[in-house]
C-alpha cells in the first residue's frame, strides 16, 4: 500500500493551476483566487496559521447556519446579525476587505476570469 504524505500544520494544501484532488474549484497559479462558474473569488489568506484558519472557518459555518435558521424562522433582525457575522469571518479569512497580498497587484475579486490576466491560464485548464 502506498503511503500518502500528510500536510504539515499550517501548510496550504490548495493546488494552484489545477483542480484539487477532491474536484473542488481550480485555484489560480498565484493562489489568490478560486474560479467558480467562470468567476474569480478571492481565496482565504494562505499565511493564516492552521488553528486560526480552522477557528475562522468554524465561525463562518456557524454564522451561515445562523442565517439559514433566522431566515427559516422569519426573524430579520437575527438574520442581519448573522449576515454581519458571515462578513466578519470572511474579512478575517482574507476573502473580503483589503487584499492579503502586498505586491500591489489589483484585486480582481468577482471578475469574470476571461476578462483578467488569468484568461489564458483558465482557457488552458479547461482544455485539459
Amino acid at each position: 500500500m502506498k503511503r500518502v504524505a500528510q500536510p504539515r500544520p499550517g501548510e496550504d494544501t490548495r493546488q494552484p493551476a489545477s483542480r484539487d484532488l477532491d474536484g473542488r474549484s481550480p485555484v489560480t497559479p498565484d493562489g489568490r483566487y478560486i474560479v467558480v462558474r467562470g468567476r474569480l473569488w478571492r481565496a482565504s489568506n494562505p499565511n493564516l496559521p492552521s488553528a486560526q484558519r480552522a477557528s475562522l472557518v468554524k465561525a463562518l459555518m456557524d454564522a451561515r447556519r445562523a442565517v439559514h435558521q433566522a431566515r427559516k424562522a422569519g426573524d430579520p433582525a437575527t438574520e442581519a446579525t448573522a449576515h454581519a457575522a458571515v462578513g466578519s469571518a470572511k474579512i478575517a479569512l482574507g476573502e473580503r476587505g483589503p487584499p492579503w497580498w502586498t505586491d500591489g497587484a489589483p484585486d480582481l475579486n468577482r471578475h469574470m476570469v476571461r476578462t483578467t490576466p488569468y484568461a489564458a491560464w483558465f482557457e488552458a485548464l479547461t482544455q485539459q
